[in-house]
């Protein structure tokens, strides 16, 4: 799939959040790469909106500091979404992270999926993957606010969380321009994380 030919394979935008238990990740990561600590979970918004909806969230893509492989090319018309993202942990607001400064357009996220052969099927799911910013309160992922454990991250109550703990509530929100002065929401991807059988 080329660029330019993204909106006529893709009909709209979620929030998905693919969980990933860190411990088996670690375990598994050398030699066979993330596969059960990235498998075992992925929750995703409760609805889609539509990219026709998005034209007030378009924004210009990043500047580029390397050279571009022709497949991933998008000089004529190169554009992200500008969407504000929320991410709560047992209701405490946590982190902002900026999807507009994403580096990859959705367009070319997508021509690099199937650039191997891959087929895109209607219907089918892809996210983009964490989304961080620059700013310690704009990074995406408890692992880089906690500096992989090394630095607790505090919330309301006094408690302090480096990794999940059971009962753990996680909520990620998300809005975008929309006609005018309106804000399009996104709903919530909200997720528990439960004991162990």
């Amino acid at each position: 799939m080329a660029v330019t030919d993204f909106a006529e394979h893709v009909f709209g935008v979620c929030l998905v959040d693919d969980w990933s238990a860190r411990d088996l990740q670690a375990w598994e990561y050398v030699p066979l790469g993330p596969f059960l600590g990235k498998s075992f979970q992925t929750s995703m918004s409760p609805w889609i909106v539509p990219l026709a909806a998005l034209e007030a969230a378009r924004v210009p893509a990043p500047p580029r500091d390397t050279e571009l492989l022709p497949y991933l090319r998008d000089d004529d018309d190169p554009w992200g979404l500008d969407l504000d993202l929320e991410v709560r942990l047992n209701g405490q607001l946590v982190s902002r992270p900026p999807f507009r400064d994403m580096y990859w357009t959705p367009a070319q996220q997508l021509a690099h999926l199937t650039v191997n052969g891959a087929s895109l099927l209607p219907g089918e799911l892809f996210a983009s993957g964490t989304v961080s910013g620059g700013a310690r309160d704009q990074w995406g992922s408890l692992l880089e606010l906690s500096e992989n454990g090394a630095r607790p991250l505090t919330l309301a109550d006094g408690s302090t969380r480096t990794f999940l703990e059971d009962g753990d509530v996680v909520t990620i929100s998300a809005s975008a321009p929309g006609p005018g002065r309106t804000r399009i929401g996104f709903g919530e991807v909200t997720g528990t994380v439960l004991p162990a059988r």
